[in-house]
C-alpha cells in the first residue's frame, strides 16, 4: 500500500506522537476493506505507539477510526486517505495523540467553547485540493469536542451513498445528516458557522480597534503583498479578507510565478499568508466589506470602512484588492442546480462524474484544460463555445482535438440548464448562425467563462468603476477617491495574472505610504 519513501516519512512523523493511539477498523468482505486493512496494518508497524484493531463497530464499512489509547474513536476515514488527503491522515494521527495544532490560541479556544454534540460527514474526492482543509477542520473540532465525530467519506468508496444523497460537488458537509455546506471552507469559516454568537463578538472587537495607517481589503496576492510592503515601513497595517488567499485557493497548478517552478494554489496561498504573518499585520479574516467612505467625506479626514456585521474601521488610506470570481452563465436552471450538476471546479468535482457525460462551457485556456482533464475521467465531454473559434493556446486545442471522447460545439449560446428537479439532465443551447435550439443530454456542466471583479459593494459608492465593474486606477494605483487605492484583478490593470497582482499590490502600498507622508497625516 505505502511505498518505502512514504513509510520513511510517515515513521518520522509518528515519532512526534504525544501518547499512544489506536487505529480501529470496521471491515467487511470487500476488496476495499482489504485495502484499508493493509493500510492500517502498515501504519501500526511503523511505531510502537500505534496499535491496530479490526473489531470496530462503525456502521459505515469499510472504514477506520483514530483514537487515543483507551478511548473511542471520534475521527474516522471511510476510504483510503491518500492523494491530497494523506496530510489529513498524518495530522489526525498526531493531533489525536495530543500534538498541538498549528492554529491560534483564539481559534482553539473558540473550538473548545463550541461544546458540540454532533456527527459530521464530509464527502470528498482524492483529487480535490479544497477538501483537505474541510476534513482537517472537522477532525480538529471532533478532537476537542468529546461528543462529536468527524468522518471523511471517499465518494468512490461509497458510490451508492453518493447517488442516494445526490452529491455532485465536493467537499460536501453534513451535520447529523443535514446538509450544512459545500465547497472550500477554512477552519475559521466552519467554526464561525457553528458558533452562533461569533458575528456579534467579531463586531465588538473590530469596533474597538484604533485607526490604521494602511487598511488593505482583500487577502489575495495583491492584498497580501500590499500588507507586507506597508508593514515593512513600520506603520499600522491591517488586512480585511473574506477569504485569505482569494481566487488562488481555487487554482490547481501555478507554473509561471518567477522563481517558483511549480506549485499548487492552496500551498501558494498558505505560504503567502505565512509571509504576511511574519510582520505586524492585523489580519481580520472572514469579514466582508459593505461600504467605503472616502477621506474627503468624513469629519476626521480618515477613510471609513463598514463591514457587513455592522462594525466600522478607520484608516488614513485604504487599498482595495478584492480580486475576482468565476463568471456565471446567468441562464435559467444554473442557480437551481448548482452543486447538483452545475460546477465550477473540474479538479474538485470531476471524479464525481466518472463514466457520465458532461459539458464544459468556455473555449479559453481554462475551458479547454478542463475538458482535457475531464476526458480522462468521464464518458464524454462536450465543449460549448460562444465564439466561432476557440481562444485557448494552440497546444491545448491540439490536445483536445486528439481525444476520442470529446466534441466541440462553437458559435453556440447556452440558454438553459435542464434538470429533473434533483439534478442536471441536460443543457439547452442555440446555434447562433441558424437560431436553432438544441439539447445535449448530460449529467454535469462545468462553467469556465472567465472572471468578474468583486466590486459589487462599490456600485453605489463614489469609487469610479468601468461598465464591467473594474475599479479605475492610474499608473500609481490611485482611484478617484482621496485616500483610496486599488490593486489586482478588481482593477483596470490588463492581464489578470498572479505575478502582476503582486506587483500591483506593492505599487499601491508604496503609493499609499507616499500619500501619508505628503498629506502630513
Amino acid at each position: 500500500m505505502l511505498d518505502q519513501n512514504i513509510k520513511t516519512q510517515l515513521k518520522a512523523y509518528l515519532e512526534r506522537l504525544e501518547s499512544p493511539i489506536e487505529l480501529v477498523a470496521a471491515l467487511d468482505e470487500s476488496d476495499k476493506a482489504a485495502q484499508i486493512k493493509e493500510l492500517v496494518t502498515e501504519i501500526a508497524e511503523l511505531s510502537d505507539n500505534v496499535t491496530a484493531r479490526f473489531d470496530g463497530n462503525n456502521t459505515r464499512r469499510p472504514s477506520f477510526g483514530v483514537a487515543k489509547a483507551g478511548e473511542q474513536p471520534r475521527v474516522f476515514f471511510a476510504g483510503l486517505p491518500m492523494g491530497h488527503e494523506f496530510t489529513s491522515l498524518i495530522l489526525a494521527l498526531l493531533q489525536v495523540s495530543g500534538y498541538a495544532p498549528k492554529v491560534s490560541d483564539e481559534v482553539l479556544n473558540q473550538i473548545k467553547g463550541l461544546n458540540l454534540k454532533a456527527n459530521f460527514d464530509v464527502f470528498v474526492s482524492l483529487s480535490c485540493h479544497n477538501c483537505p482543509d474541510v476534513v482537517q477542520a472537522l477532525n480538529l473540532i471532533a478532537i476537542y469536542n468529546p461528543n462529536t465525530t468527524a468522518t471523511m467519506i471517499d465518494g468512490s468508496f461509497f458510490q451508492d451513498e453518493v447517488e442516494q444523497r445526490r452529491i455532485m460537488a465536493v467537499p460536501m458537509v453534513f451535520q447529523d445528516n443535514e446538509h450544512i455546506g459545500q465547497g472550500r471552507m477554512t477552519l475559521e469559516e466552519i467554526v464561525a458557522k457553528l458558533d452562533t454568537n461569533s458575528a456579534e463578538k467579531d463586531a465588538a472587537t473590530l469596533n474597538a480597534k484604533d485607526a490604521f495607517d494602511v487598511l488593505v481589503i482583500g487577502g489575495g496576492p495583491a492584498g497580501a503583498t500590499a500588507a507586507i510592503y506597508a508593514a515593512r515601513k513600520g506603520i499600522n497595517t491591517g488586512i480585511v479578507a473574506e477569504r485569505f488567499g482569494g481566487q488562488v485557493m481555487d487554482t490547481m497548478d501555478i507554473e509561471n510565478f518567477t522563481s517558483v517552478q511549480k506549485t499548487q494554489g492552496p500551498k501558494f496561498a498558505a505560504e503567502m499568508e505565512a509571509h504576511v504573518r511574519e510582520y505586524d499585520v492585523d489580519i481580520m479574516n472572514l469579514q466582508r466589506v459593505s461600504k467605503i467612505t472616502g477621506a474627503n467625506q468624513t469629519a476626521n479626514g480618515l477613510v471609513e470602512v463598514e463591514l457587513e456585521n455592522g462594525a466600522k474601521l478607520e484608516s488614513k488610506t485604504v487599498i482595495l484588492s478584492t480580486g475576482a470570481r468565476w463568471r456565471e452563465m446567468n441562464v435559467p436552471g444554473e442557480a437551481e442546480y448548482r452543486t447538483r450538476g452545475v460546477a465550477y471546479c473540474p479538479h474538485c468535482d470531476g471524479p464525481l462524474f466518472k463514466g457520465k457525460r458532461v459539458a464544459v462551457i468556455g473555449g479559453g485556456n481554462s475551458g479547454v484544460e478542463a475538458a482535457i482533464d475531464l476526458a480522462g475521467i468521464v464518458e464524454h465531454v462536450t465543449l460549448v463555445e460562444f465564439d466561432t473559434k476557440l481562444r485557448a493556446d494552440q497546444v491545448l486545442q491540439n490536445k483536445l482535438h486528439s481525444l476520442p471522447n470529446t466534441t466541440v460545439i462553437m458559435n453556440a449560446l447556452s440558454t438553459e440548464v435542464l434538470g429533473d428537479g434533483s439534478q442536471v439532465t441536460g443543457l439547452k443551447y442555440k446555434d447562433r448562425a441558424t437560431d436553432e435550439e438544441h439539447v445535449v443530454e448530460l449529467a454535469g456542466i462545468f462553467v469556465q467563462i472567465g472572471l468578474l471583479p468583486n466590486t459589487d459593494f462599490l456600485k453605489d459608492s463614489e469609487v469610479e468603476l468601468t461598465n464591467r465593474g473594474e475599479i479605475i486606477v492610474n499608473d500609481r494605483n490611485e482611484t478617484n477617491v482621496q485616500g483610496v487605492f486599488a490593486a489586482g484583478d478588481c482593477t483596470t490593470v490588463p492581464y489578470k495574472q498572479i505575478i502582476i497582482a503582486t506587483g500591483d499590490g506593492a505599487k499601491a502600498s508604496l503609493s499609499a505610504f507616499d500619500y501619508i507622508i505628503r498629506s502630513g497625516q
